[in-house]
């Protein structure tokens, strides 16, 4: 028979367990720890960087505003004739370089010199008149004393012929007769005198040279020698000549352009920048310019000379009228003038309408007095030889005139 009391339980057996390493272990490994550390510097290199631009664009605050809307300008100087004549001779050509008081062009000076001779003449025939005019004031003058006299003696001979007539010496017809001889000596001294006080008035205040009718005499000489001396055409200044429209044997009117000069030593750039740029753009402001002929390897320094008092296209011959029709808004460029450096312009020349890009260093404060435009000789003394050649022949005359005896 069997116990049915249970025996007791024996102890479990053993089991071996194998622990597996912490899953930690595995983030901390050579090649992710590398990882890790490539990801920290970088972003914390682009962190420093962040950090250092803000710094600089705090410190710093330097703006650079640029354009390829760009074109070199300069002084285009038409010179025209003053005086109607026919081209005789042609000493420039385009392309030539001239400078300030050549000479370019010759018309026909034979019109000229007539009127020349037909004014100088014209100019003695005043001055004898003048002068006949002076003399008549002194011959009235002579009159005048020589009526008195007359006068005198008719009044004192009517005086004595009135005693006698009381007295009944003489008839009444003798002293009717010596009555109308003294009125007669005093009608004939009241016209001298009329004649000295009318050739008074002619000369009264002035002397030969300032007389009315020599002063318009000598103007027209001053015309006629001053149309002699335009006969011959000078380059009022230096430069390149372009755009030579005179012809030998040509016949041009006054006003008439024969060729253009263009100064290549006083050039500018005008930059169009758009409206959105010209914020903070000053006078004086530093610009850097290169040109398309010579690309980046030559680089001009110039100066901002100021800003055009419009856009390019409200002075456009035809400018927009937004008021009527469709609207569509189109951004505007306005004209900023560069100048370059006259050193610089020398070495690299440059042409007129060739393109370039600019760039303005708006960082820069504006100048409290900003460069001088380029300008073409702001006052030229050419035509003022001109001038002065004419008085000449004008005193010449006077003096000739003058020193002439009277007739």
């Amino acid at each position: 028979m069997t116990d049915s009391r249970s025996s007791p339980a024996s102890p479990p057996a053993f089991t071996e367990t194998t622990h597996s390493p912490p899953q930690n272990v595995a983030l901390f490994s050579p090649a992710r720890l590398l990882r890790r550390r490539r990801l920290w510097g970088f972003f914390s290199g682009l962190a420093a960087l962040v950090v250092v631009a803000l710094i600089w664009n705090e410190l710093s605050p330097r703006g650079i505003e640029s354009t390829d809307d760009a074109y070199i300008a300069g002084n285009i100087l038409p010179v025209a004739s003053q005086i109607p004549g026919t081209v005789t001779h042609i000493l420039a050509d385009n392309t030539a370089e001239v400078s300030a008081g050549e000479l370019l062009i010759e018309l026909d000076p034979t019109d000229a010199r007539m009127d020349l001779a037909r004014a100088r003449a014209e100019l003695l025939q005043a001055i004898r008149s003048a002068r006949g005019l002076f003399a008549n004031t002194e011959r009235f003058a002579a009159d005048v004393r020589l009526r008195q006299v007359e006068s005198d003696k008719a009044r004192a001979d009517l005086g004595v012929r009135q005693s006698l007539a009381t007295s009944g010496v003489i008839s009444k017809e003798e002293l009717r007769h010596a009555q109308d001889a003294f009125n007669a000596s005093q009608a004939a001294l009241l016209s001298a005198e009329k004649m000295r006080i009318q050739a008074i008035a002619q000369t009264d205040g002035s002397t030969i040279t300032s007389n009315p009718s020599v002063q318009m005499a000598a103007e027209r000489l001053r015309a006629a020698a001053l149309a002699v001396e335009r006969t011959r055409v000078f380059a009022p200044a230096g430069g390149m000549v372009a755009q030579r429209n005179a012809q030998v044997g040509k016949r041009v009117g006054t006003g008439e352009r024969l060729l253009t000069i263009v100064p290549l030593d006083q050039l500018w750039v005008d930059a169009n920048f758009k409206e959105v740029q010209i914020k903070d753009i000053r006078p004086g402001q530093s610009a850097t310019v290169t040109a398309d002929i010579y690309g980046s390897s030559v680089i001009y320094h110039g100066k901002v000379a100021g800003i055009e008092a419009g856009t390019g296209s409200a002075f456009a011959l035809l400018p927009p009228q937004n008021a009527t029709g469709n609207w569509i808004k189109v951004v505007q460029r306005t004209p900023v003038r560069i100048l370059l450096d006259p050193g610089e312009l020398r070495r690299h020349p440059l042409r007129v309408g060739m393109s370039a890009d600019v760039s303005v260093d708006t960082g820069e404060a504006a100048s409290a007095s900003p460069p001088k435009r380029a300008a073409v000789g702001d006052v030229t003394a050419f035509y003022d030889a001109q001038a002065r050649a004419a008085d000449a022949v004008v005193r010449e005359t006077l003096d000739a005139g003058l020193q002439e005896t009277s007739p």
